[in-house]
């Protein structure tokens, strides 16, 4: 465990302009205040709060995010108040606290409440400031990596779930690759131990018997970069047994049939260099087809950016090669907190909503859909996808994700423009609106305020945007439209055995066929029957229709002999099948 010394230090190290009283005073006060309490493991647990702070000096945030990190089980595992943090180190890191605080609060009634109403909470948590969400990310790695202290092996496996499913996925979402693959395969090794035993004890087999040739390998492409006078830093770059397990499972291939477990990762100068040191390889080793990947031009939705290509190396093996710059290796490993920087002062102040709009189009599903498991579907959409990129006319660029349609894209430019489209130009050519659009397609939306979203959209769609609209749009309509209740009257001649309970039987039926009885007479009498005549109100002609189906399953005469109104002469035609004589 870290010291508040130590601690100070490491943020010093990237941050000069750190007032190191602060991150002292933390320090001190959740050494206070948790200094009577233990882990589950029996240890003290200001450990886990201080490895908090830790992680997030990995990330190189500010003082206030690390100071949060620390005192982010105050409020709710101790005496201390929003009132008091507020004093004591000021409104933005109380503010930040207490926005960890409540989704803490949210995960101790995860067992009451469904996944997708818990993923709500967390999203609006986070929503005024996103360094809420980072700090939380750290708590639950921290957490996770001590899991198997937590004897309960159903709560193990419900946190591992929850991480897995919420967690894992926002992590990938902010670009924050590091964090996102150990949340995935600490989980992974709770909820599928074996599967993750066999591949890890695979992967160092293959390790073992691939050192030589790596070594050669790694050798053969430093001379071709110092060849080329190329500035370059080169090192491996390993799949977690989790990710390597999803591809067997995706792939429907077998371990040893996977190019990428072992890889290089080349970290060069300038995005100039990136592409011609992927000449250089290509020149001189045969590209493996389908397995290049330009993510520099075409970034994945969570602004991930490298070049990927896979070759056939020197060793006649498939080896997977990784090109960059520096900038874009430090977003990979540390994703959203890679634009904190301290040039000019310790403020943050040029991350905007447009380095997250995912959350703002998130916290816009959330807050205008009644239905939690819709939403939960719609956001999972919205994070998950990679993208494709295309125009407007007026050559704004639009992501959206793979095999998204024109639908997809009007409502990405505006819901008003989505819920009016009648139409779309597809880079000058009259195109359908289910059409699935391409990298570089210049689509223009035509619109019409006599028209509405149609339902049978929603098979097209692919962002959850889209859906949450046209979902909301119909719900409106059918929320505010004046309910109209139509009557049908009808009379049904029913001949029944000469038996007791027969009456009932056929009364309770139209009943529980939601049709009511305004009043029933017994006609005649014969010899072996009965015949009633039943003045019925129908609502639903579909519960009429069912109840004539479930009269013909028993064998009863019956005919539909009267209809009080002429204008619902129409059920003679369209019962008239069901009559028996």
């Amino acid at each position: 465990m870290l010291n508040s010394s130590e601690l100070i230090d490491k943020v010093k190290s990237y941050n000069k302009f750190l007032n190191p009283e602060t991150l002292t005073k933390a320090y001190d006060f959740a050494l206070k205040a948790h200094q009577n309490q233990k882990r589950m493991s029996g240890d003290p647990y200001l450990i886990h709060p201080v490895a908090v702070a830790d992680i997030l000096t990995d990330l190189k945030l500010d003082s206030a995010t690390i100071a949060t990190g620390l005192l982010h089980d105050t409020i709710e595992d101790t005496h201390a108040t929003y009132k008091t943090i507020e004093k004591e180190f000021g409104k933005e890191v109380a503010d930040l606290v207490e926005g960890v605080t409540k989704i803490s609060e949210f995960e101790n009634q995860a067992i009451y409440n469904s996944k997708a109403e818990n993923f709500r909470k967390l999203i609006l948590a986070t929503s005024r400031d996103i360094r809420v969400l980072l700090v939380k990310l750290a708590d639950r790695l921290h957490n996770m990596r001590t899991l198997k202290s937590i004897e309960e092996k159903q709560k193990r496996e419900r946190i591992a779930r929850e991480t897995m499913e919420i967690y894992s996925p926002l992590a990938d979402r902010m670009g924050m690759n590091r964090i996102r693959d150990e949340l995935e395969d600490l989980s992974f090794e709770i909820l599928n131990p074996d599967a993750r035993k066999l591949i890890k004890n695979r992967l160092d087999q293959i390790k073992d018997n691939n050192l030589i040739n790596y070594n050669s390998v790694l050798n053969e492409f430093e001379n071709l970069l110092k060849k080329n006078n190329i500035d370059f830093e080169i090192f491996s770059r390993e799949k977690t047994p989790f990710s390597i397990w999803r591809k067997i499972q995706k792939k429907r291939t077998s371990l040893e049939q996977i190019t990428d477990i072992i890889g290089f990762r080349i970290i060069l100068k300038n995005i100039e260099n990136c592409y011609k040191t992927l000449g250089f390889f290509h020149s001189k080793w045969n590209c493996i087809p389908g397995k290049f990947k330009d993510y520099i031009s075409s970034p994945k939705i969570n602004k991930y950016k490298s070049i990927h290509t896979a070759i056939i190396g020197p060793n006649k093996r498939p080896i997977e090669i990784q090109l960059r710059t520096k900038q874009m290796h430090e977003f990979a490993q540390r994703g959203i907190a890679s634009h904190w920087n301290y040039k000019s002062s310790e403020k943050f102040n040029s991350l905007t909503w447009k380095e997250y709009d995912w959350l703002a189009d998130l916290v816009e599903i959330i807050d205008k859909n009644e239905n939690p498991e819709d939403y939960y579907e719609y956001t999972k959409l919205q994070m998950f996808q990679e993208n494709v990129f295309c125009f407007t006319p007026k050559g704004s660029v639009i992501k959206l994700p793979k095999e998204a349609t024109p639908i997809d894209f009007a409502y990405a430019v505006h819901t008003q423009v989505g819920d009016t489209a009648i139409g779309c130009d597809i880079n000058g050519k009259e195109s359908a609106l289910q059409s699935t659009l391409m990298n570089g397609d210049v689509v223009k939306i035509i619109t019409s305020k006599k028209v509405s979203p149609s339902l049978h959209w929603l098979t097209s769609t692919k962002t959850g945007k889209a859906r949450a609209a046209i979902r909301r749009y119909w719900q409106y309509r059918e929320n505010t439209k004046p309910t109209k209740i139509k009557k049908y009257n009808t009379t049904l001649w029913i001949s029944l055995p000469d038996e007791p309970g027969k009456l009932g039987d056929v009364t309770t039926m139209i009943g529980t066929n939601n049709v009511n009885i305004s009043s029933v007479e017994m006609l005649e009498k014969t010899k072996n029957s009965i015949n009633f005549r039943f003045n019925l109100i129908i609502h639903d002609l579909k519960n009429f229709t069912k109840l004539i189906s479930e009269l013909k399953q028993k064998e009863y005469n019956f005919k539909i002999i009267r209809h009080k109104n002429k204008k619902y002469a129409f059920f003679k035609r369209l019962f008239g099948g069901f009559k028996k004589n």
